[in-house]
């Protein structure tokens, strides 16, 4: 007859064997969650702000990543910090300060639209700690380009009417001029704010930094017009460096179609 002493024996045992697989195995799935765990920082463009990107943030995050969306100097959530003394480099400095203040290693960085200045430059002074960059329907500057070498004739005496009268902004285009569907247009159009004028007369300083990173892509919203943009995405296709795609939707494409974002983002990673 057994005892209450080998009963109590057994019962340690099996209790110790039935814990032995999680004991064994946890190291490695916390290894494997570790592994895939990555960071993403994702500028926004003008007259945007971090706002932009809650759809795409909170899938990314949904699926265990970390996620910065920091938005620009002077506008959005810090409109009240728009002053005649920002340039490009301060949007460059703006994203470039929170890679190195939080530290952050192998960095998905996403430029959209205007975006994809301030991303160029941040690849100038970071260039080791980011893995992958991606433009988001976005400019891809050459070195001494500025902002407002891009912009239509017509736009380009605009702004420099407005710096000759001493504006600090210029306000944008309307959602429906971004082919942003219908039902968050609305909400896109009370959320933009005037872009800072500064940024656009500042020569971007590029020395190659961006081409050096392992991986790099270049994707174009096709229902938004943009001879530049389909410029760009024509001379990514064809260096075999970087990677192209194809999104079905408007020009603010984290927020038209936010789900392919994430998997041409996370396919990067």
């Amino acid at each position: 007859m057994e005892t209450q002493g080998k009963r109590l024996i057994r019962r340690s045992v099996l209790k110790a064997v039935s814990v032995l697989p999680a004991v064994l195995f946890a190291p490695s799935v916390i290894a494997q969650q570790t592994q895939s765990r990555r960071t993403y920082v994702l500028v926004h463009g003008a007259w945007h702000g971090g706002w932009c990107w809650k759809r795409v943030a909170d899938l990314l995050e949904a699926k265990g990543h970390k996620v910065y969306t920091p938005t620009l100097t002077g506008v959005a959530d810090r409109s009240h910090l728009l002053s005649r003394s920002i340039t490009l480099d301060t949007h460059i400095l703006d994203v470039a300060n929170l890679m190195e203040w939080e530290d952050l290693q192998n960095v998905v960085l996403c430029g959209h639209s205007y975006g994809g200045w301030p991303i160029s430059g941040v690849a100038e002074k970071h260039e080791k700690r980011i893995g992958t960059i991606v433009y988001l329907d976005a400019f891809l500057p050459n070195n001494g380009q500025k902002v407002l070498d891009t912009n239509t004739p017509d736009r380009k005496k605009s702004v420099l009417e407005g710096i000759e009268k001493g504006e600090l902004a210029r306000s944008g285009p309307s959602a429906a001029s971004f082919f942003v569907n219908e039902k968050d247009q609305a909400w896109v159009n009370a959320k933009m704010t005037p872009q800072p004028i500064g940024v656009s007369t500042q020569p971007i300083a590029l020395t190659g930094a961006r081409d050096r990173i392992a991986k790099k892509a270049y994707v174009r919203a096709r229902k938004y017009p943009q001879p530049d943009f389909d410029r760009w995405y024509e001379q990514c296709k064809s260096d075999a460096s970087w990677k192209v795609f194809d999104l079905n939707c408007g020009h603010d494409a984290m927020i038209d179609a936010p789900s392919e974002v994430v998997e041409i983002l996370t396919q990067m990673s």
